[in-house]
Formats: C-alpha cells, sequence, structure tokens
C-alpha cells in the first residue's frame, strides 16, 4: 500500500483527538491518592460507564483489524466470535459469577484463586496472565505501527549505535509513548474513561466506511452473490463465505476455516469464549471497577447490547473486501504481505543476474529470498522486462512487492479507509483505528500494571509495605509493560492476522485457567494441590500441543510443530490443521480438557485444606443466593441475560 494524503483537517482530527486523551490523563491525576485509586479506580465507576469501558477494552487490534481480516479470510462464520463465543459467556459471567469476584472484594482474578485455593495458583496464574497481556498489548501496537508505516506519508530512516530503524519502529516509540503517558497519569480511571470515548470514535469513525464500501459493491445481495464465487474459486459451496452454520456443520473440509460443528461449539463457544470473558482480568476488571453490585452485574450485559451488533462494523468491512477483489471493474486487490528492507537486497541482485530462459529456477531463489509466495509469472515479466531495459532498484522494489501472493489481511480495514474516505472523513477514520489500538494496548498495560503489583509484588516480593509505595510501584511497572508490549510486538509480526495469534494466546491462557476457576466456583472438593497441579498441567499441555502440531501452509518453527523440526521428521497429516483458527480451537479444548481431568482426579485423591466456613462466598453452593433488588424486572440480571440469548439466538437463525 502507498502512502496516503492527508488534508490539514484530518491532521487537526487526530491532533485534537491524541491531546484530549493524553488531557484526560492529566485531568483525572488529582483525583488518584491512593494505589487502589490508581490500579482498582477505587470502586466508584457507573454501570454505564464500566459497561462500555467492557465492551471498548476489547475493541483493539484483535477487534477492528483482527476481525476485518477474519471475515476477509473466513466470511460470516468469524460472527461465531460474537454469536457463539462472546454473548453467552457475557451473561454468564454477570448472572453466575460476577457476585464471587466483587463479593469476595478481590482486587483481580488471581487474588480470588488465592481465596479460593492457595498462594500457588495465584501465582501461576498472575505469571501467565502479566505475559498474556503484553502479548495483548503487542499485537495492538505491530498492527498500529505497521499500519501507520504503510499509510502516512511520514516516512523515517534513523541508524542508531549500529542499527537500522525504520518507520516502523519510529512509529511503534510514538504510539507506545502516547499510551504511557495517559495511563502513567490517570491509571486505571483515565483508561476506562478513555475507553468509553474511544468506543464512539470507533462507531463514528467505522460505519461511514461500511455504509459506503457496501454501497459500491451493489448492496448486500450484491456481495453474496460475489462471495459465492470466491467460494466456489476455492473449491467450497457457493454459501460457504456467507452462511455461518451450514459450511461449519458440513464439515472442516467444507469452510475457510477448517473447523467442524464441536471445534466450534465446544473449542471456541465454550473453552475460548467462557474463559476470555469469565476469567481474563482485562476484561473482568472493568466490572470490578462499578460502584457497587447490582452496577457490577450489569456490566457484562450492559456491554453485551453493542457487542452483538458489531459484526456488521467489523467482521462485513472484510467480507466487501473480498467481494471487491472478485469484481475486475473495481481494481481492488487485498493488500500484500509487506517485503522487509533487509530481504529486499538479496532478491533484486537475483533478479538482475536472472534471464527469461532462467526464468523458473530463479522465482525459486528469489521466493526463497523474500521468504513469501509470489505470483510466478509476475516474477518472469519483472525478469524479462529489466533484461530488455535495466530498472532502477527503487521500481524493482515496487515490482517486486506487487508480486506478493500472500495476502497481508490485517490491512483490510486501512485499505477500505484509503479507497473510500474523503478528506475529513479519513481523519475521522483514523482517528477511530487509533482509538481502537490505544483501548487495546492501555486496556492490558492497566491489566498487567495491577496483576504484577498486587498479585505478585505485594504478594510474593515486597509485603506490608505503604500504600505510597505500591503506588509508584503501580506506576514503574506501566512503564515495564510498555516496554515488554514493544518487544512482544516484533515477535508477533509473522502472523498475518491479528486474531490467529491473539486466539493461540488465550488458548494457553484462558482455558487452563476457565477449567480451573470453574470447578473451583462450583465444586467445592477441588483442592488446592489439584488446582495447582491440573493449571500447571493444562499449560503444560498447551505448549505441548503447539509444539507438535501445525496448520497447513505454516512451515514449523514459532507457528507450531517445532519438536518435529527439531528431530528432522515430517509433521504427521494427523497432526495438520485446515487453518490457524482450527489449530487454536483445538489446542484450547485439549488445553482445557487436561486441565479439568487432572484437577477432578488430584483433588479427590488429596485432602481439602479449607473447610466450607473458609469458601463461603467463593463457592457457589456454600454462598447465600443474591436476591435481585432492582425496581423493575426488567433490569434484573438473569431477565436482561434471557432476552439477551433470545436475541442472539434469532440472529444465528437469520444468518444460519
Amino acid at each position: 500500500m502507498q502512502p496516503i494524503s492527508l488534508s490539514w483537517v484530518d491532521y487537526a482530527v487526530l491532533l485534537a483527538y491524541t491531546c484530549f486523551v493524553i488531557g484526560i490523563g492529566f485531568a483525572l491525576r488529582r483525583y488518584l491518592k491512593t494505589s487502589s485509586d490508581y490500579l482498582t479506580s477505587g470502586r466508584s465507576i457507573p454501570a454505564w460507564v464500566t459497561g462500555l469501558a467492557f465492551m471498548a477494552a476489547n475493541l483493539g487490534a484483535l477487534e477492528l483489524v483482527g476481525m476485518a481480516a477474519s471475515g476477509a479470510k473466513y466470511g460470516i462464520a468469524t460472527a461465531h466470535f460474537y454469536w457463539v463465543g462472546a454473548i453467552p459467556a457475557m451473561i454468564f459471567l454477570a448472572v453466575f459469577m460476577m457476585p464471587f469476584y466483587y463479593g469476595s472484594k478481590a482486587r483481580s482474578v488471581p487474588e480470588y484463586l488465592n481465596m479460593r485455593f492457595d498462594y500457588r495458583t495465584r501465582c501461576v496464574n498472575s505469571i501467565s496472565f502479566a505475559v498474556m497481556t503484553v502479548f495483548a498489548s503487542g499485537i495492538s501496537m505491530d498492527a498500529l505501527a505497521k499500519l501507520l508505516a504503510y499509510l502516512l506519508p511520514w516516512q523515517f530512516s534513523l541508524v542508531l549505535l549500529g542499527h537500522h530503524f525504520g518507520s516502523y519502529d519510529i512509529y511503534l516509540v510514538i504510539t507506545s509513548a502516547v499510551v504511557l503517558v495517559y495511563v502513567l497519569k490517570g491509571g486505571l480511571t483515565s483508561a476506562i474513561y478513555t475507553e468509553v470515548l474511544q468506543f464512539f470514535m470507533i462507531v463514528l469513525g467505522f460505519a461511514p466506511v461500511v455504509w459506503l464500501a457496501l454501497k459500491d459493491v451493489g448492496g448486500w445481495h450484491a456481495m453474496n452473490q460475489a462471495l459465492h464465487g470466491v467460494a466456489t474459486q476455492n473449491g467450497y459451496a457457493p454459501d460457504a463465505w456467507t452462511s455461518a452454520w451450514k459450511p461449519v456443520l458440513a464439515g472442516a473440509n467444507h469452510n475457510p476455516m477448517g473447523v467442524n460443528v464441536f471445534a466450534m461449539v465446544f473449542g471456541l463457544g465454550f473453552v475460548l469464549s467462557f474463559g476470555y470473558w469469565c476469567t481474563n482480568f482485562l476484561v473482568v476488571q472493568r466490572a470490578m471497577a462499578a460502584r457497587n453490585m447490582s452496577a457490577a452485574r450489569r456490566t457484562p450485559l450492559i456491554a453485551a447490547v453493542p457487542k452483538m451488533l458489531f459484526p456488521a462494523l467489523v467482521i462485513l468491512p472484510g467480507m466487501l473486501a473480498i467481494a471487491l477483489t472478485s469484481m475486475p471493474d473495481k481494481a481492488y486487490r487485498l493488500p500484500p504481505v509487506v517485503i522487509s528492507d533487509s530481504k529486499f537486497a538479496q532478491a533484486i541482485t537475483d533478479i538482475k543476474a536472472s534471464a527469461p530462459a532462467t526464468a523458473d529456477t530463479a522465482f525459486d531463489k528469489i521466493s526463497q529470498d523474500v521468504g513469501l509466495k509470489l505470483d510466478k509469472d509476475k516474477v518472469a515479466a519483472i525478469i524479462k522486462a529489466n533484461t530488455l531495459s535495466p530498472i532502477s532498484d527503487k521500481e524493482l522494489k515496487v515490482e517486486l512487492q506487487d508480486a506478493v501472493a500472500d495476502n497481508y489481511y490485517n490491512g483490510v480495514i486501512l485499505s477500505l479507509v484509503k479507497r473510500y474516505c474523503p478528506p475529513g472523513l479519513m481523519g475521522l477514520a483514523l482517528t477511530a483505528l487509533l482509538a481502537s489500538f490505544m483501548s487495546g494496548m492501555a486496556g492490558n498495560v492497566t491489566a498487567f500494571n495491577t496483576i504484577w503489583t498486587y498479585d505478585l509484588y505485594q504478594a510474593y516480593i515486597a509485603k506490608d509495605k505503604s500504600d505510597r509505595h505500591y503506588f509508584v510501584v503501580g506506576q514503574a511497572t506501566t512503564v515495564i509493560g510498555i516496554l515488554l508490549s514493544i518487544a512482544c510486538a516484533y515477535l508477533v509480526g509473522v502472523w498475518s492476522n491479528a486474531m490467529d495469534i491473539i486466539q493461540l494466546v488465550f488458548g494457553f491462557v484462558n482455558a487452563p485457567l476457565f477449567a480451573t476457576i470453574l470447578l473451583g466456583m462450583f465444586w467445592k472438593r477441588a483442592t488446592s494441590t489439584g488446582a495447582f497441579l491440573g493449571l500447571v498441567g493444562g499449560t503444560t499441555t498447551s505448549a505441548l500441543f503447539h509444539a507438535l502440531t501445525i496448520a497447513n501452509g505454516n512451515t514449523p518453527g514459532i507457528k507450531g510443530a517445532y519438536l518435529w523440526k527439531f528431530t528432522g521428521n515430517q509433521v504427521p497429516a494427523a497432526l495438520q490443521f485446515p487453518s490457524d483458527m482450527a489449530q487454536n480451537f483445538w489446542l484450547a479444548s485439549a488445553a482445557f480438557s487436561a486441565t479439568f481431568i487432572l484437577i477432578v482426579f488430584i483433588s479427590i485423591a488429596t485432602k481439602r485444606t479449607k473447610s466450607d466456613e473458609d469458601l463461603k462466598g467463593l463457592v457457589y453452593s456454600l454462598t447465600p443466593k443474591i436476591k435481585d433488588q432492582e425496581q423493575h424486572f426488567l433490569l434484573r440480571p438473569a431477565v436482561l441475560g434471557i432476552i439477551l440469548l433470545i436475541g442472539c439466538v434469532i440472529l444465528n437463525i437469520i444468518f444460519w
């Protein structure tokens, strides 16, 4: 993608938003007196704010870039991340689990585990969750820095201490610095109120883009017809991109996601979904900041309303992009994966040394140079043109980049912004993107500093220090979290779809944790030893599963099957999955099942260390049931949950 041209109006919108969110941090700084104010907001925020923040905390790269990328790659089946993989779990959290989190006065999910089990389980979860938050923040940073480097006109090149830093590196530092300033100053309260602002910015920024794209392809019916053609060209039934359930029910080989109904319902709908929404402290933290129990329980339900409708804003753009590629008169192609500067030099040298007669041999060598799939005909044309009349290195770079056949799905949403947005609207759309990434980064960083300060530092390193001491540690941890996230951003850059990598991370952390908390809350016989060994065993199962399996088209290494690479053997066909997402769903299922089985059997074989009295308020069967006191019955969590479930079922039927 070529850099876009921004008008002064676009720059003004971007600058105004950036200054405003930084201003929020400084404005709220005066109200932060204690470590509790900084790290947990002192449990003082109204339900409508925590509800929108609960939703917005999930609106980072995962939501906008990752869902648009998955919409292009997998079609309407991506909506299962909402109607199967979010709404039921959010309702379960509100009705059943929030009373334990909030009522126990725990400041975090790991602290609840300490109350229910012991310090060992808390420590394992704290470490794994801290790792997950910096990876999730790094994904947002990586996607934002890449998109800014691709699209903005300012390109940078800096050599420092013998190392070359390009536009990507500079934008990574700039965006990280903005998030650091407003989180460092305003803590969790700043992050929550900024997330509410970001929610509205995202809706206002992307609704026009979706409408213009839908109008361009000729409407909903025309898009479906185009996607039918895309499906048949890829060897699927015509409705593979446009039907949510039929291709999944037909089997893993009949849909682009490569999953069957068990992987979808159990892997996504139960393990990953409940594991994320019910145990991920990033989102639970927003509900725990509510001013009372009633507000805390309504928080996920308030968030579920816009969540149910968000596929129209984040998945539909990806489907529209794929439809556009099948319309020759639209002259649109999916963004290709960008060749790194370090790989261009050798590829250009090999092009110059090649001739049309040796084009086939040269193609293999050039493909190896760039490490990407290339269009053979385009490479041959480049070699022929260069033989007839030498082409400059700069032009060769452009031609070679155009020959890349690998799609960079994370760039889909920005390519549509570039295509449809005039001045002013361009600035609003880019601001919405900036808001989404900053939301994801800030949410994960605030969760990281709370977990480190309360669940690791205070619990195991420096007990009984002054409140001021923990306040300062929390601020210092914010800086460390940003730096670790930058490091992770470089590591996750090898994935072309943000959803693929984030679901892998969730499989490692949330799947074993969900099994642990589920048994802990609803089975009083679960023991501390069982929980600790089960959690460790489940996480180990995740690592082993990833080390032995791989998705089709991937090379053994960071994306899986590295044990086979070390032994020099081929990956068995039974351990190869149709897609990265299918691999993730089965990994999560294996991790949850291993954890669940280990905890049950080990708990039966070991003694309880806590009495029924100790577990009151922590285990469902031992806790007095909450009676909803809301004046109007429609405000009661159980009633609201039933209404939302009915709406969810209706949407599944409509897009069956």
